[in-house]
């Protein structure tokens, strides 16, 4: 039942993408946005505190549902696969990657630079060919752990709960866990949170980068290279993917005016227009081989217990 979860999750997110109007994601940012000012001080514990008071009430109540859905499994398995379709962001992934090849590929720079400045934080004003393609191509794998294989495997792992916990945490991370004077100390919980859910999907999702394509050296890629990140988990997923598709990634970017020399990750060819097609390829196919790998424990779960 899970497999058929996913891959009906999978299929409503290509068909439809995230919903256009009233995303339930968008409403609880404006609700997050709204405790922090009531809750905010500069201190951990109200991290911690606007953390618990923005999470775990929605997780409760999904937990209230799917028991009292468990009468009814069909019920329950649509919830989960609706409360997934609405927590991965493949298909959105995508059409922000397809926007910025489009720019390059028409060799339209401003264009480029303003089609990656809605997917990456550093600044983008500056950037030539090369830049927004290796930022892109950065963005589209990180966010094929972040924004989809992540909450696969939470779903997988706890259902629906597990999707709603995941994601939550994963968008306050988002507002919350910057290292900035009004975050440093009271984003620390949602930064962290957001660093221990990921820890196994982010490894999984390596993995995946380098089954899926050059093996070798994605391998050695993650194991040289992943731990040098600042990100303990984007480190090893972008490493992997630079790896898989023998790139070179990393090296120099701005952030708020500031350049920042970051390690390089992968080797090979710079990224380039196809660079970003092919990560997001990538991802997709590590999307359908979880949704696969998990129709076959089924089966075999099915057989072994029939």
């Amino acid at each position: 039942m899970s497999a058929m979860i996913v891959i009906a999750a999978l299929c409503l997110d290509a068909w439809l993408g995230e919903p256009r109007r009233a995303h339930p994601l968008v409403a609880f940012g404006r609700f997050a946005t709204w405790l922090e000012r009531l809750v905010y001080r500069d201190s951990r514990m109200a991290g911690v505190l606007a953390w618990v008071l923005a999470v775990l009430p929605w997780v409760a109540v999904s937990m209230a549902l799917v028991g009292g859905l468990g009468r009814w499994p069909w019920l329950e398995a649509l919830f989960t696969a609706l409360m997934l379709y609405l927590a991965i962001g493949l298909r959105s992934l995508g059409e922000h990657a397809a926007a910025v090849t489009a720019a390059l590929q028409q060799q339209d720079l401003p264009a480029a630079r303003q089609a990656v400045g809605q997917m990456v934080s550093r600044d983008t004003g500056q950037l030539d060919e090369t830049g927004v393609a290796t930022a892109a191509t950065e963005s589209v794998l990180e966010n094929g752990c972040d924004a989809v294989l992540a909450a696969i495997f939470w779903c997988l792992l706890l259902g629906a709960p597990g999707v709603l916990l995941y994601r939550l945490a994963n968008t306050l991370d988002a507002m919350w866990g910057y290292r900035n004077a009004r975050f440093s100390r009271f984003g620390m919980c949602a930064a962290r949170l957001d660093d221990v859910l990921n820890f196994i999907p982010a490894r999984l999702t390596a993995l995946s980068y380098a089954l899926l394509g050059a093996t070798g050296s994605a391998l050695r890629a993650w194991r040289e290279q992943g731990h040098q990140w600042k990100s303990p988990n984007a480190g090893p997923v972008m490493a992997a993917g630079a790896g898989a598709l023998q790139l070179q990634l990393g090296g120099a970017a701005a952030y708020h005016g500031q350049m920042t020399e970051r390690p390089q990750l992968g080797a090979g060819r710079r990224a380039d227009a196809a660079a970003i097609t092919a990560a997001w390829h990538l991802v997709r196919r590590s999307a359908w081989l979880w949704a696969a790998l998990a129709l076959v424990v089924n089966l075999v779960w099915s057989i072994g217990n029939a």
